[in-house]
């Protein structure tokens, strides 16, 4: 009975997003000739980014200009690379950005969860949420005119792929900004179902579409960048910080920058090689460049009873706005905690005493979720 259900709410999903892509159109005519913002979340990794680009290319046919904003940083390498090779342009947010310019707001690959000052910016100069695309669990944070949020779909960059048939029908080869944005899109499917090995009949599709267009060889530059000397000291630390009990994996790593919170996930991927291990957990506090700091952690896992959406809202709840700290999709999620008043040290023995705080305060809330006895 599980199954049939599981079918009929695949299918019923289909049939709603084959309903939302006309919608899309009608919306983007509307605002034909406006100027957009395109917000990606915080630290924006290739489904991301490749969606925005793909908004870009999509936008233009409508006469829409578009910037996509971001903050916090661009810091993993396969990010930085597939940046600077596809010529993407992105905007830094900060407070002093004018985003009165702008007559509305387009949320990819996110629902406004991580990028509040953004969104309460966008409130302030009283621009509208036009439209949020994602494939994560909704969060009921925003209000949009147009939503397709679609659990069936791997990636974002799938959902940009149905768009960019049914608006384009064919990609021009001749054209640079289509290859570009087709090489992009497969890089996001790819990065966000590991590689297709979680991928759905929705991201194989789109995939098969993108691949008559795309740069292979491009793709490829993009996908060898090695890891860094700082991300593989942070995977060194989780190796030594972890505790294993139960098939779970729980790493904490200490402080780090703001430059180096992609190894995070890039930690506990790798903790989930580890034989006998289903379930792996990373956190640790960041740093911002303004001294503000955040609790930040990564969930992985194997196991298909366990939904890290629920996972972690149930085990770090919300802030005072009534807010997650923090969601997931299938296999992965991720949480960000706002240290607030303590944030700032001013000598070593206070970061220690504060970590420890933290770090037994992360562990009994897992163990207590997982009821996992702690040593």
């Amino acid at each position: 009975m599980m199954h049939d259900n599981s079918n009929l709410r695949k299918d019923t999903e289909i049939m709603l997003a084959a309903e939302v892509r006309p919608k899309l159109v009608e919306v983007l005519e509307a605002h034909r000739g406006e100027r957009h913002a395109i917000i990606v979340h915080d630290f924006p990794d290739p489904d991301a980014i490749s969606s925005a680009y793909a908004h870009k290319l999509i936008s233009a046919k409508f006469e829409i200009e578009t910037d996509i904003i971001y903050s916090g940083k661009i810091s993993h390498r396969q990010n930085i690379a597939m940046v600077r090779l596809l010529g993407i342009d992105l905007i830094h947010y900060e407070p002093a950005l004018d985003l009165k310019k702008y007559q509305g707001a387009v949320f990819v690959d996110h629902q406004g969860v991580t990028v509040e000052d953004i969104v309460k910016g966008l409130e302030a100069a009283g621009v509208p949420v036009l439209m949020v695309i994602d494939h994560h669990e909704p969060q009921e944070r925003l209000n949009a005119q147009f939503s397709d949020i679609r659990r069936s779909a791997g990636a974002s960059a799938t959902i940009y792929t149905e768009y960019l048939q049914d608006i384009f029908k064919e990609l021009d080869k001749s054209r640079k900004e289509h290859i570009m944005t087709a090489t992009a899109l497969m890089h996001g499917i790819m990065t966000d179902t590991g590689n297709f090995i979680k991928a759905k009949a929705e991201d194989f599709y789109a995939a098969a579409f993108l691949s008559e267009f795309g740069d292979p060889e491009l793709l490829g530059q993009i996908m060898s960048q090695s890891r860094s000397k700082q991300v593989m000291e942070i995977i060194r630390r989780a190796l030594g910080g972890r505790v294993v009990a139960q098939s779970y994996s729980i790493a904490s790593i200490g402080y780090l920058r703001a430059e180096d919170r992609d190894a995070i996930p890039q930690a506990a991927d790798f903790l989930l090689t580890e034989e006998n291990v289903h379930t792996a957990i990373v956190y640790g506090i960041v740093t911002d460049e303004e001294g503000k700091e955040s609790l930040i952690g990564s969930l992985r896992t194997s196991k298909i009873t366990i939904d890290p959406d629920t996972f972690i809202k149930e085990t770090f709840g919300r802030d005072l706005t009534g807010n997650y700290f923090g969601g997931g999709k299938m296999s992965a999620g991720a949480f960000e905690i706002p240290i607030g008043f303590l944030s700032g040290s001013f000598n070593e023995e206070y970061r220690n005493l504060k970590w420890q705080v933290y770090d037994l305060q992360m562990k009994q809330k897992i163990f207590a979720k997982t009821g996992i006895e702690p040593d």
